[in-house]
C-alpha cells in the first residue's frame, strides 16, 4: 500500500486510487466539479488542484495517481490561490440566476464559490449566452449556466449506454448538445443529479418548490421489483419529487425515470372515499360503516368456495397478510398474488427469487436471459449488467424478442426451441456457459406467464444444474420479477390453498358464474370483462381498471402514504415509510381489512397495530425478520418436466412508462409515452 504525506501526516491508501481519493480518505475535502466517483476521469474543471512537493505548479488531484512518498498540501496558500483563480474563471460567464434557479440551495457551484471562491470578480466583459437545448420531456436546459464539466456526456455514454450527448465547438464556443433530440434512456433523469450547476434541471419539477420547503422521507420504490432506495420530498400532502438514495447493493446512486417522475400520478384519479354501486348501477358515495357492512354481508352470505381474492402488483406484505387471514377466517381457498398468471412454485423460494443478487451480477462471467427485457422490466438491473459488461469477459445471450440492452448481446433465438438446444448443449452458446466460472441465467415473466410456464421453469432449473450454475459458493439461477409485491406474496403463501383456484381459474369461474365474489386488492392488471356478474370488491388507491369494475370501492393508501414492507426480486426485505397522508377518507390497507374482519362476525384479525402485524409476518415467514439482508434460499426441485410449447417468448412490459395505476395517471409519463413510444412504433411499424 502506498504511503502519502498529506498535510504533514502519513496516510496509507489502497493501490490504484488517485490523489483526490487519498485526500478524502485522510479526511480532507477536495472541491470538484468534473470528477465523479462512478464516471471516468476528465480532469477538465481544475477545481481539485492541490500542491505537491517538487511540482512547479498545483496538480489536478483527480488525474494524478497516488504514489508512495508523495507529499501533498490541500490547504496551502498556493492551493487556495489556485482554487480562487479557477472559481473566478468559472464564474466569468455564469449568469446571476441563483434566485430563480431550481438548483438553488443544492448547487455545487454555490457551495464551492462560498467555501473556496473569491469575493469579487475582475472581469467586466459581457457574459456569453447559449441557446437552450432540446433533451426531451424530462430535462430542462439552461445551457448558459454550463461550466463544461462533461459529466452528462460521460454518464450518457458510460452508465446509460446511449451516446446521444456531446460537445460542439472549442473553448468559450463549446456547447453541450443532443442535436435537438430527446435522450432515449430510462436513466436520463440522473443527469439532473450529476449536473453540478443548474444547466440541467428537472422539467416536471421546474419552479415547483425550494429544497428547504420540503420534508424528506427515506423510503422504497415500488414501480418495479428492484426496490430502489429513494427519498420522497413532500410539501404538505403533495409529493413534489423523488430522488435516489445511495444503496451500493441495489441501485447504487441512480434511479430510473419512472421511479423519479411518475410521482405526479399520485395526485390524479385518486380514490378518497368509499363507494357502493346502487340499484341503478351507479357508484355512490357512502360512509365507511355502510361500505364495510355491504362487503361483510356479501362475504358472509356467500359460500366460501365461491369467494376469491387477487392481490395486485403494488401490494405490501402487511395488506396481503391481512387479506389472507380474512379469507382464511371465511374458509375460502381461492387467493393468488400472481396477477399475470406466472407459473411460479411458492414452495421453493430459490425458484422465484434473484439468487445471484443484484450486486452479485458483477461477479458473473456469462449470462443467459430467457423471456425478458431487463432494460424495460428492471432498468437498474440492466445498468448493473452493462457495468459488468464494460469490465470485460462477460458474454450475454438472449432468448426471446430482439432487444437493445445498451451493450452487446448474442441473440440466440425466439422461444423454447432455442432454450432446449442450449440446455442440450447443441447450441454454440452452451459452450460459453460450460466454460464460465460463474454463469447465471435470468428468467423473465415473459417466459413464466404462459400456459407452459411451469415447464419452462423446470427446463431452466435443469439447465442451471447441468451447467454448474448452482453450487455452495454460487447460485446463478435468477427470476426477474416486474411486480414489487410478488416476492412478498409468495413468501407469505398468498397462493391457492387446497382445492383453490389461481388467478386464471378465478376469472374463468367468474365468467361462468361459479364464483360469486371477487376481492381485488389493488389488482388492476387483469381483464375486468372476465369478472362476469361476480360481486367485485376493489380496495386500492386509484380509479383504474379494478375500480371501474367494482361494486364496492374501499379507498386505500399509495406506497408513499403508509409504513409498509416490500420484498424485492432478490428476496431482500425492505421498509417503505409514510411520507404523506392519504387523501380524504383513504386508509392504510391492512387497517381496512382489520376493520372489515370485525363486521364479518368471524372474529377480528389478531393484530391491532403495525408492530403486531409485522410480528405475524415473521411468524408466516422467517425471511421477514432480516431487513435489508437477502437470505440465501435452499435449493430444491421446482417446475414441471412436461413439454414446452413452441410460441416465441414475448416481453411482459410493452410500454416502460406505463405499467401500473400510478404511472398510468402521470402526465409526465404520458408525455414520455408520446415522445418515446410513438417514435419507436413509427420506427418499427408496431403498435401497442
Amino acid at each position: 500500500m502506498p504511503t502519502l504525506t498529506i498535510n504533514g501526516r502519513d496516510v496509507d491508501v489502497p493501490e490504484g486510487i488517485n490523489v483526490l481519493q487519498a485526500c478524502e480518505l485522510a479526511g480532507h475535502e477536495i472541491p470538484r466539479f468534473c470528477y465523479h466517483e462512478r464516471l471516468s476521469v476528465a480532469g477538465n474543471c481544475r477545481m481539485c488542484l492541490v500542491e505537491m512537493e517538487r511540482s512547479p505548479k498545483p496538480i489536478a488531484s483527480c488525474h494524478m495517481p497516488a504514489k508512495d512518498g508523495m507529499k501533498i498540501w490541500t490547504d496551502s496558500e498556493k492551493t487556495r490561490k489556485a482554487r480562487r483563480g479557477v472559481m473566478e474563471f468559472l464564474l466569468i460567464n455564469h449568469p446571476l440566476d441563483c434566485p430563480i434557479c431550481d438548483q438553488g440551495g443544492e448547487c455545487d457551484l454555490q457551495d464551492q464559490a462560498m467555501a473556496y471562491g473569491f469575493d469579487r470578480s475582475r472581469y467586466l466583459e459581457n457574459k456569453r449566452a447559449v441557446p437552450e437545448k432540446e433533451m426531451g420531456p424530462l430535462i430542462k436546459t439552461i445551457m448558459t449556466r454550463c461550466i463544461h464539466c462533461t459529466r452528462c456526456i460521460r454518464f450518457a455514454a458510460e452508465v446509460a449506454g446511449v451516446e446521444e450527448i456531446g460537445a460542439l465547438g472549442r473553448g468559450e464556443e463549446m456547447e453541450i448538445t443532443t442535436l435537438e433530440r430527446a435522450i432515449t434512456s430510462e436513466l436520463s433523469g440522473n443527469l439532473v443529479d450529476i449536473c453540478p450547476v443548474g444547466a440541467l434541471t428537472s422539467k416536471p419539477y421546474a419552479f415547483s418548490a425550494r429544497p428547504w420547503e420540503l420534508r424528506k422521507t427515506p423510503t422504497i420504490d415500488v414501480m418495479d421489483a428492484v426496490g430502489a432506495n429513494i427519498r420522497v420530498d413532500t410539501r404538505g400532502r403533495d409529493v413534489m419529487r423523488v430522488l435516489p438514495r445511495l444503496h451500493e447493493d441495489i441501485n447504487e446512486e441512480w434511479i430510473d425515470d419512472k421511479t423519479r417522475h411518475a410521482c405526479d400520478g399520485l395526485r390524479r384519479q385518486r380514490l378518497d372515499r368509499p363507494y357502493v354501486r346502487n340499484r341503478r348501477g351507479r357508484l355512490e358515495e357512502v360512509s365507511w360503516d355502510e361500505a364495510l357492512q355491504a362487503v361483510a354481508k356479501k362475504l358472509t352470505e356467500t359460500q366460501p368456495e365461491r369467494v376469491g381474492a387477487i392481490a395486485g402488483d403494488l401490494c405490501d406484505a402487511e395488506s396481503m397478510l391481512a387479506l389472507k387471514d380474512l379469507m382464511g377466517s371465511l374458509g375460502s381457498p381461492n387467493l393468488d398474488c400472481r396477477q399475470d398468471g406466472a407459473k411460479l412454485d411458492p414452495s421453493a423460494r430459490a425458484g422465484y427469487i434473484f439468487n445471484t443478487t443484484i450486486a452479485g451480477i458483477e461477479d458473473a462471467d456469462a449470462c443467459l436471459v430467457v423471456g425478458s427485457n431487463p432494460r424495460r422490466e428492471a432498468a437498474m438491473i440492466n445498468a448493473r449488467l452493462r457495468k459488468r459488461f464494460l469490465q470485460g469477459g462477460f458474454r450475454v445471450g438472449v432468448i426471446g424478442e430482439p432487444v437493445d440492452l445498451t451493450f452487446q448481446i448474442d441473440h440466440l433465438g425466439a422461444g423454447p426451441d432455442t432454450l432446449k438446444e442450449v440446455a442440450a448443449g447443441r447450441h454454440s452458446f452452451a459452450e460459453v456457459l460450460k466454460t464460465a466460472e460463474k454463469p447465471m441465467v435470468i428468467l423473465g415473466q415473459g417466459a413464466l406467464a404462459r400456459p407452459d410456464g411451469a415447464e419452462i421453469l423446470g427446463q431452466v432449473r435443469q439447465l442451471a444444474e447441468d451447467f454448474g450454475m448452482v453450487r455452495e459458493d454460487w447460485n446463478g439461477f435468477n427470476v426477474l420479477h416486474t411486480a414489487a409485491g410478488r416476492v412478498g406474496g409468495l413468501d407469505l403463501g398468498f397462493v391457492p390453498g387446497e382445492g383453490g383456484r389461481d388467478v386464471n381459474g378465478m376469472l374463468q369461474a367468474a365468467e361462468t358464474g361459479e364464483l360469486d365474489v371477487v376481492y381485488l386488492l389493488g389488482a388492476d392488471e387483469i381483464d375486468p370483462d372476465r369478472l362476469g356478474k361476480a360481486f367485485v370488491i376493489y380496495q386500492g388507491h386509484h380509479g383504474d381498471a379494478g375500480a371501474h369494475a367494482a361494486d364496492v370501492i374501499l379507498p386505500g393508501a399509495a406506497y408513499t402514504e403508509k409504513n409498509a414492507t416490500y420484498v424485492n426480486t432478490e428476496g431482500r426485505v425492505q421498509l417503505a415509510r409514510l411520507a404523506a397522508q392519504p387523501p380524504g377518507e383513504a386508509r392504510e390497507d391492512w387497517t381496512i381489512l382489520r376493520a372489515l374482519s370485525e363486521y364479518t362476525g368471524r372474529g377480528a384479525l389478531p393484530y391491532d397495530n403495525l408492530g403486531q402485524v409485522r410480528q405475524k409476518l415473521i411468524e408466516a415467514s422467517k425471511t421477514f425478520a432480516a431487513v435489508d439482508q437477502p437470505q440465501p434460499a435452499e435449493w430444491r426441485s421446482f417446475g414441471s418436466d412436461g413439454r414446452m410449447g413452441s410460441d416465441p417468448f414475448t416481453a411482459p412490459v410493452d410500454n416502460f412508462y406505463m405499467t401500473d395505476p400510478i404511472s398510468r395517471n402521470s402526465e409526465t409519463m404520458a408525455r414520455c409515452t408520446a415522445t418515446f413510444m410513438t417514435a419507436n412504433q413509427k420506427a418499427t411499424g408496431t403498435h401497442g
